[in-house]
């Protein structure tokens, strides 16, 4: 028999409790864009592979987010997998209040007017099929039109706080 956790110590639902148990997920690290009157995008940990037929991702987009009214409109997003060598790239996209399209931020127009950034591991476009409301977020279900799995290099991953490479 394992031992069980001490119920006794439990905490109420709290966002707090929600995110220091987070905390200790380690997750793959994303940049999600779009194009509207501006380019706008943001940092996410939230992606999700759906399912491969057909292939669809999801991921949360907060609605007080400054990204929020571009991908409330969009047709089509890009989705970036970053590279441990990006982790000022991740901070840039994650950071209220930057220019994260200015440089150094090396991007391009991709399919469908998509921002594409350069330099990630791999990257989607994808067209929203849905945006499902989540508490104070939208779930946003978006299928997969084209993309590139080339890029070089090992996977940022988010854990407690901080942006890290996988270790060896």
């Amino acid at each position: 028999m394992t031992a069980s956790p001490d119920l006794a110590a439990h905490r109420p639902a709290t966002p707090d409790l929600l995110r220091s148990v987070f905390r200790r997920h380690a997750a793959g690290v994303a940049v999600i864009t779009a194009q509207g009157a501006r380019p706008a995008g943001f940092t996410a940990t939230s992606l999700t592979s759906v399912a491969a037929e057909p292939p669809l991702v999801s991921f949360g987009v907060g609605t007080g987010s400054s990204s929020w009214p571009v991908l409330a409109e969009a047709e089509h997003v890009g989705v970036h997998i970053l590279g441990e060598h990006q982790q000022e790239l991740a901070a840039t996209f994650a950071r209220s209040g930057a220019d994260r399209f200015a440089p150094p931020t090396r991007w391009s127009a991709g399919p469908h007017g998509v921002p594409v950034l350069d330099g990630v591991l791999a990257w989607l476009v994808c067209r929203v099929v849905a945006r499902v409301p989540a508490g104070d977020h939208r779930l946003v279900l978006a299928e997969v039109v084209a993309g590139d799995p080339a890029g070089d290099g090992r996977p940022l991953l988010y854990h407690q706080g901080r942006f890290n490479g996988l270790r060896d």
